[in-house]
């Protein structure tokens, strides 16, 4: 029996001796063709980064200084002021697409390094990413923008991970560490992740947790043991762009942040752009072939693109100059449709009047409100593009009567208080030029439009009102006058007026007067005009009605 064991002992040595050794070859012989397989991929590599085409258009004429940046001079101004100083901000920038948010953060940033008092370092990092493609885990096994723990039961765990030891991973909030984050399309970013971004920029670190830890496992590094105890550092300053209006970003972001504006490009300045990219392509473009792009380019990224498949045109003829034909083919080609410009009539009439609105962008905009009547029974009709909300509930739907109508319906009360013949016409109001509208800061130029039309005086066309018009007759503040004051500038107008409550936003008025008011009897004095003598008797019959 003892001489069994021994035989049997000597032949499972020799079995465990012989698959060992052949293991052993095998992993010599693969070890070559692996070999050989890593230095196929890095020739082919290394080949294709020896192929390069040129550098696009667009590429090449990205803003590499400040006054490379067309029209936005206040929203640089404004994000110097929050970044440069001894204690930055958080901050939101919005704006439309293609004006120059991202060039001119990065470029404040660089600013900012050199400033006097600066917390960053000349070594701060500025980390950039798209929030409309950050990918996440929900089982926190990767995550890019915040960090994960790679635990010991993934693939890939490597050495650690097979003494069952969890890897903290840090993400872009840790990489940015000293710096700024960036984050493109903010208002794109995931629920889930934008609760945990908060959470960062409350503590400025990153907790990270895994049941695979151990606090008391001495082979666990002690780099690990102090992730897990204090968190990996991420204090940095967080810049978000979007496109979206401040109502949609969510507000818990939004009260963490100071917030800029960068406004929409006009067509003087897309032009602009238009010109300095042909410069720098090497072609000739003429001051009103750029104006004919600024006309229909939403914003200066459409403008270099017109401009690149318009030198593309000029180079299949063997020529150096883009030419009126070469813009308008590229408009037509593209279906561009047309930029409205701003412009108004500044004649004085009966029956229209210049109100204030904000458009969806932040932009202030001139708003001709022109109205009809005759002898009737008292109805008011409105038209235009006049937004309703419909409100949906477990208990089923509603819809809200736009602030447009409603401001029709105080009006129309607070000109029979004052004993005006409402009753005694039907009136049309028409809000003309297809921009939506709502909002209660129409209701003062809705009411001069009826006593226009029911008194027979012309509103003055080189004036213009803003303000929402109580039943008791007062005239109430409303958004966006610094706004409207520029827009109404830029037409041509000499007078804004404006609540009284408004009065101090109006510091920005330049070449424009602008008069507080507090009752709609000081509109109707400031802003109609008086009667012409064939209108008295008009009037006169009307009020006999």
């Amino acid at each position: 029996m003892e001489y069994f064991l021994i035989i049997v002992q000597l032949a499972a040595t020799v079995i465990m001796s012989v698959f060992f050794f052949t293991q052993l070859r095998r992993q010599q012989k693969s070890a070559p063709a692996a070999s050989r397989e890593c230095q196929r991929e890095m020739d082919e590599l290394h080949r294709l980064r020896q192929v390069s085409l040129t550098r696009p258009l667009a590429e090449s004429v990205r803003p590499q200084t400040f006054e490379d940046i067309i029209g936005q001079e206040d929203g640089i101004r404004s994000l110097k002021a929050i970044l440069c100083g001894s204690n930055p901000q958080h901050v939101i920038i919005y704006g439309p697409p293609g004006i120059g948010k991202t060039c001119a953060a990065r470029l404040v940033m660089e600013y900012a390094k050199h400033s006097q008092g600066t917390p960053f370092r000349k070594d701060a990092p500025f980390i950039e990413m798209d929030a409309t493609c950050v990918r996440f885990d929900e089982r926190a096994i990767a995550d890019p923008l915040i960090g994960s723990v790679h635990d010991p039961i993934y693939q890939g765990a490597g050495p650690l991970g097979v003494q069952g030891i969890p890897q903290p991973k840090p993400g872009a909030v840790t990489r940015a560490h000293g710096g700024v984050l960036f984050l493109d399309e903010i208002g794109e970013l995931h629920p889930i992740q934008m609760n945990k971004l908060l959470k960062v920029l409350e503590d400025r670190k990153v907790m990270f947790e895994s049941a695979y830890y151990r606090s008391d496992d001495a082979g666990t590094p002690r780099y690990i043991h102090d992730v897990f105890k204090n968190g990996m550092p991420a204090d940095f300053r967080l810049v978000g762009a979007t496109t979206r209006n401040p109502q949609d970003i969510s507000p818990a972001l939004r009260s963490r942040c100071m917030e800029i504006y960068f406004r929409p490009l006009e067509n003087g300045e897309i032009a602009l752009i238009a010109m300095g990219s042909a410069k720098k392509a090497g072609y000739a473009l003429y001051e009103a072939e750029a104006m004919q792009i600024g006309n229909y380019a939403a914003c200066g990224r459409d403008a270099v693109n017109i401009v690149q498949m318009c030198a593309g045109l000029a180079q299949m003829r063997k020529e150096k100059q883009i030419t009126a034909d070469d813009v308008s083919w590229v408009i037509a080609s593209g279906r561009y449709p047309q930029r409205s410009a701003q412009s108004v009539s500044l004649e004085s009439r009966v029956g229209c009047v210049h109100g204030l609105a904000v458009m969806g962008s932040g932009q202030g905009g001139v708003l001709e409100l022109e109205g009809v009547c005759r002898k009737g029974s008292g109805s008011v009709e409105i038209s235009g593009i006049v937004e309703e909300e419909e409100m949906r509930s477990a208990s089923g739907s509603s819809r809200r009567k736009s602030m447009a109508r409603a401001s029709v319906d105080n009006v129309v009360s607070l000109l029979r208080a004052m004993d005006y013949p409402v009753d005694s016409f039907d009136m049309h109001i028409n809000f003309p030029g297809g921009a939506p509208v709502d909002g209660p800061s129409a209701g003062a130029a809705i009411a001069l439009l009826l006593i226009s039309l029911m008194t027979g005086r012309a509103a003055d066309g080189l004036c213009a009102v803003t303000g929402e018009i109580s039943v008791r007759g007062r005239v109430l503040p409303v958004g966006g006058v610094p706004a409207k004051i520029e827009a109404a500038a830029k037409a041509g107008l000499t007078r804004v007026i404006v609540p009284k409550g408004n009065e101090s936003e109006a510091y920005r008025a330049s070449g424009i007067e602008v008069l507080p008011v507090e009752t709609l009897e000081e509109v109707i004095m400031a802003m109609l005009l008086p009667a012409m003598p064939e209108s008295n008797s008009l009037l006169e019959e009307k009020k006999a009605l």
